[in-house]
C-alpha cells in the first residue's frame, strides 16, 4: 500500500451559523489548532500525497487559514450547496489526475484516527472499490444505517427510511469514506437526485458501485473518530475527548500529571520524561519541555522552550521566546517574553523580564523589572553571568549588566555597568521630624472641608 498515490479530498464549506459565528464553522479551534487543520493532519499521517479541500463560506477566510497549516493544499469552491457528493465533484480536476486512492473526509471531524484511515486505504489494495467507515454510537438515532449483506455493504439508509428491523441496526454511517481512484468519477457521475431535498448524495455511491458488481465493504472506527461538530457544546466536547487522549499518551510516555483533568495541551505540546506536571497548568502552542522538569500548579506556558531539570511556577506566565536552559528557575508571579534564562539562572518571585538575556547563575529579585518598551519601540537588556539584581530593581532597556556585577536594592539603572561592579541608582533618601503628623493633619483637613462642602 506504501507505493499507492492518495488524494484527500476534505469538504470543509460549513458555515458558521450552528456555532453562533461569523467565522466558518471548520476554523472554529481543538487544542489551539482549527478542527479542519485536525483532519489535514490525520491524511497526512495516513499517507495522503495531495490534499484538496473543497469550502463556501468564507472562501477567502478559508484560504487565507489554509497557508498556515496545509499550505500545498488546492482549494476548491462549492458555489451551490447540493449535496456530499457535488461537494466532492468541486474537486474533479484533482481527482482526474489518476489516484489510486481518493478519500472523503469532513473538516468538522477533527477526533478521526488516522488508523482507520489507513485501514480503508488498506482494503482499497485488496480490490475493494468503496469503503465506508462505521460506527457505533452510544445511541444510533439520527443516524444512518449501515446494511450489510454476507461480508458486503450493500446500502446506506438514512433513518426515516429505515425498516423497523433496520432500525435495530447499531452500526452507523460516519460520513467518511476511500472510493478507488478508477472507479471515483464515474461513481460520482452517476449519482442522481432522487431525495426531498434535492441534493446528491455521496451515500448513493454504495448501491451504484453494488449494482455493477464492484465490491463494496465497511470499516468500523471508534466513536469519537466519527463524532462531528456543529455547535459549540460539541466543541467543547470534542476538546474534552482530545484532551483526554492527549493526557493519556503524556503520562503512559513517563509524564507526571498529578491531576490529568486540569492540564490543558495544545496541538503540539512536547513534554519529557520524568517531568512533572502540577495541577491548574495551561500550554498554548509552541511549547517544547524536555525531561526533569517541574512544572508548578497555575503555570500559564505558550511559545516557550524548557530544558531539562528547569523549575517553573507556581503562578508562573512563560510568553513566546522564554527560552529556560538547564536547571533554570522562573518561580511565582513572574513572566518571561522573548527572553533566554541561562544555565542555573533564578528569576524566583513577582518579577518581569521580556526581551532580555539573564546569564548563567545569575539572580534576579524580587519585583525587578526590565524596562524594555518605550511606547513605540523594544529594547534590550543583557545580564552577565553571575550578576546580582537587587530586589525592586528597574532596568532601563537597552542596558548591559556586565559579569558578576551587582545592583543595589531599589536602583533604577539606566547606564551599563561593568564587570563585577556594584550600582547604586537610588535618590538620596532625606528625613524631615514631625512632618509624616504635619502631612497627615493637612490631608483630614482637606477631606474633612470636602465633606462639609457636599452635604
Amino acid at each position: 500500500m506504501s507505493q499507492r498515490t492518495c488524494l484527500s479530498v476534505i469538504l470543509a464549506a460549513g458555515e458558521g451559523t450552528r456555532m453562533k459565528s461569523a467565522m466558518p464553522k471548520v476554523l472554529h479551534p481543538i487544542a489551539g489548532l482549527p478542527m479542519v487543520a485536525h483532519v489535514v493532519k490525520a491524511a497526512e499521517a495516513a499517507g495522503s500525497n495531495d490534499l484538496a479541500l473543497v469550502i463556501g463560506h468564507g472562501a477567502e477566510q478559508m484560504r487565507k487559514a489554509v497557508q498556515k497549516f496545509a499550505p500545498k493544499a488546492e482549494t476548491f469552491v462549492q458555489d451551490k450547496r447540493l449535496g456530499t457528493a457535488h461537494a466532492v465533484l468541486a474537486a474533479r480536476d484533482a481527482i482526474a489526475r489518476g489516484y489510486d486512492d481518493i478519500l472523503v473526509m469532513f473538516g468538522d471531524t477533527p477526533l478521526i484516527d488516522p488508523e482507520a484511515l489507513r485501514v480503508e486505504r488498506g482494503k482499497l489494495a485488496g480490490g475493494a472499490a468503496v469503503v465506508v467507515i462505521g460506527f457505533r454510537p452510544p445511541n444510533p438515532a439520527g443516524y444512518g444505517r449501515l446494511i450489510e449483506k454476507d461480508g458486503r455493504l450493500v446500502a446506506i439508509r438514512e433513518e426515516k427510511d429505515c425498516s423497523e428491523e433496520e432500525k435495530k441496526i447499531t452500526f452507523c454511517n460516519a460520513g467518511m469514506m476511500a472510493v478507488a481512484g478508477k472507479h471515483a468519477l464515474a461513481l460520482l457521475d452517476n449519482v442522481g437526485i432522487n431525495n426531498a431535498k434535492g441534493e446528491f448524495y455521496l451515500t448513493d455511491i454504495v448501491e451504484i458501485a453494488g449494482a455493477q458488481g464492484l465490491d463494496v465493504v465497511a470499516t468500523e472506527a471508534s466513536f469519537e473518530s466519527a463524532l462531528g461538530i456543529n455547535n459549540r457544546a460539541e466543541l467543547a466536547e470534542a476538546e474534552g475527548m482530545w484532551q483526554a487522549r492527549r493526557r493519556r499518551e503524556a503520562m503512559l510516555s513517563g509524564t507526571t500529571l498529578i491531576a490529568p483533568e486540569t492540564v490543558y495541551f495544545s496541538y503540539d505540546t512536547e513534554i519529557g520524561a520524568d517531568t512533572v506536571v502540577e495541577p491548574n497548568v495551561w500550554f498554548g502552542p509552541g511549547v517544547k519541555i524536555a525531561k526533569g522538569a517541574k512544572i508548578h500548579a497555575f503555570s500559564h506556558i505558550e511559545g516557550a522552550t524548557i530544558a531539562s531539570n528547569c523549575d517553573v511556577g507556581p503562578f508562573a506566565r512563560l510568553r513566546p521566546g522564554a527560552d529556560l536552559r538547564q536547571k533554570a528557575k522562573v518561580g511565582n508571579f513572574c513572566e518571561v517574553k522573548q527572553a533566554t534564562i541561562e544555565e542555573g539562572a533564578k528569576v524566583n518571585h513577582l518579577t518581569y523580564i521580556g526581551d532580555a538575556r539573564v546569564g548563567a547563575a545569575a539572580n534576579i529579585g524580587a519585583g525587578t523589572i526590565t524596562c524594555n518598551y518605550d511606547g513605540y519601540s523594544k529594547f534590550f537588556t543583557d545580564i552577565g553571568e553571575g550578576a546580582f539584581i537587587g530586589s525592586n530593581s528597574s532596568l532601563v532597556a537597552p542596558v548591559t549588566i556586565g559579569k558578576g556585577g551587582y545592583i543595589a536594592s531599589g536602583s533604577v539603572i539606566t547606564e551599563s555597568v561593568p564587570d563585577d561592579a556594584l550600582a547604586f541608582g537610588r535618590a538620596r533618601q532625606k528625613t524631615l521630624p514631625g512632618k509624616g503628623r504635619e502631612l497627615r493633619e493637612r490631608f483630614a483637613s482637606a477631606a474633612a472641608a470636602k465633606k462639609k462642602a457636599a452635604e
